[in-house]
């Protein structure tokens, strides 16, 4: 246990001293430019909708058709009660409702995501009063819209960066870093140095694993601290919840990097697989910057596989919307699945490369 610690204490003192490839720096650019230009667009389209209170021959039976003909909106269903809007808001059936009153129309937006939100609010405004300036544009219509963003009312944008920050922070130092880490002691020729000592080659590996584990933990705790009193960002969700949840997708993180190291000999084949494998999917296929069902099909399929999207989907429920475990159980279980996939993988070829 001794000789553990001191692995630990070496790796700590190494963990800074890897450097970025230039490399790096002439293929990012050109992933970027392909996925903004094919794969990206900022612009909302077929955003699933709910309705509450429609009436036949009504005037907002003539709104909704409006709006689902629209390349907008869809209308996902009509909802008899508010709880059930809420429920399907909940379980990420619709995006944005409608509701009709007797005098009024609520405009009701999913604003975990306040740039979607505001686009959603501001397409739905125009489709509504363009029906009443076609309907008698010389008459002011006497229904009224009423606003209401649920989780983000403010529609501060850190509500959805904070959460994707964390994600980002947590890959980068566990997959990146210990994938180079563990590359570079093969790269160097002291893994076979190291296996002769009396640990065994898999706490050997743990020793190298645990700093950027406990790296990771000092993140995510201060991540959420400063969101939550620096950026004001709440905490509605229960607060262990969250940190379970992190951990899995750390060490599933862990798992991934442990992954890469095993089918490389190399910094720079590591770095390369880490930081175009990893970090890019995570900015642009992960709903960070930019909604999924904006992409295209084959795109969306390929964030299916993406981790941090749905580690940022199940924090973004847990710590904005305040949902519990029922409400992530689809999140836990593919991470669960991928955490298993990866680590029985790269314990698999590590005991083959190192025996």
């Amino acid at each position: 246990m001794k000789q553990f610690w001191i692995f630990v204490k070496k790796e700590f003192r190494h963990i800074l001293r890897d450097l970025w490839s230039t490399i790096i720096v002439l293929v990012l650019p050109i992933l970027m430019i392909v996925l903004f230009g094919f794969g990206i667009s900022s612009e909302m389209k077929s955003t699933a909708f709910g309705v509450l209170n429609i009436q036949e021959n009504s005037r907002g039976l003539q709104i909704v058709e409006n709006m689902d003909q629209s390349d907008f909106f869809e209308l996902k269903s009509s909802y008899p009660t508010e709880q059930s809007l809420e429920n399907a808001f909940k379980a990420g059936e619709i995006r944005f409702a409608i509701v009709f009153g007797k005098e009024q129309i609520r405009l009701i937006a999913d604003a975990t995501d306040p740039n979607s939100a505001s686009t959603m609010v501001a397409y739905a405004s125009g489709i509504i009063g363009q029906f009443f300036q076609n309907q008698n544009p010389s008459i002011t219509p006497k229904i009224k819209s009423e606003i209401k963003l649920l989780y983000n009312p403010s529609l501060k944008g850190t509500y959805n960066t904070v959460p994707g920050i964390i994600g980002m922070v947590l890959l980068l130092i566990s997959a990146m870093m210990s994938s180079v880490s563990i590359a570079k002691e093969k790269e160097m020729g002291s893994m076979e140095l190291l296996l002769i000592s009396k640990l065994k080659p898999m706490t050997l590996i743990l020793s190298k694993l645990l700093p950027y584990f406990v790296l990771s933990n000092v993140n995510l705790l201060s991540t959420l601290i400063l969101g939550h009193y620096l950026l004001e960002v709440p905490i509605n969700g229960s607060l262990i919840s969250i940190l379970l949840f992190s951990e899995l997708y750390l060490l599933l993180s862990l798992s991934i990097g442990l992954l890469i190291s095993s089918v490389t000999d190399s910094q720079l084949v590591a770095l390369l697989l880490s930081g175009m494998g990893m970090i890019l999917p995570v900015v642009m296929l992960s709903g960070l910057l930019f909604p999924i069902d904006n992409m295209p099909l084959i795109l969306q399929w390929l964030s299916n596989i993406v981790p941090a999207k749905w580690y940022i989907d199940g924090l973004r429920k847990l710590m904005i919307m305040g949902l519990g475990w029922s409400d992530v159980i689809k999140e836990l279980m593919i991470l669960c699945l991928l955490f298993t996939v990866c680590l029985t993988l790269s314990l698999k070829r590590f005991k083959t490369r190192l025996e």
